[in-house]
This record gives structure tokens, sequence and C-alpha cells, in this order.
């Protein structure tokens, strides 16, 4: 019998911080958009490969015009 003064305080606590963590995330906005990565991946990125290409191209030529090389 012992036991529920123990058990009790436990499960009260325990109760406690899943409402406190609950309410953390919905305020932390972790529960905004649960699709968006889930269909993220049956997409194309092309524009974000063709933006990180011309990048690198121009990080090459500007090291280039630097050494002199063309």
């Amino acid at each position: 019998m012992s036991i529920i003064y123990i058990l009790i305080p436990i499960a009260i606590i325990l109760t406690a911080l899943g409402i406190y963590l609950f309410f953390w995330a919905v305020k932390t906005e972790q529960f905004d958009d649960l699709e968006k990565q889930g269909m993220s991946i049956l997409f194309d990125d092309n524009k974000n490969k063709s933006a990180e290409r011309s990048t690198e191209t121009n990080s090459i030529e500007k090291k280039d015009n630097d050494t002199g090389i063309k």
C-alpha cells in the first residue's frame, strides 16, 4: 500500500511534463507543416541544382581570374 504514495506523485509529475512538452511543441510550431517533408522527396529540385552549379562555376572563374588564367 505504501507504493501508492510513490507512484501517484510520479504519475502526476510525468503527466505534467507531458502536457508541458505538448504545449511547448505547439508554441514552437513543431506541428505546422507535417506533409511538406514527406512530399518534398517526390519533386525534383532542378532550380536548386542549377543555382548550385552556377555558383560553383562563378567561384571557379573568380579563382582563375585572380591568378590571371583564362
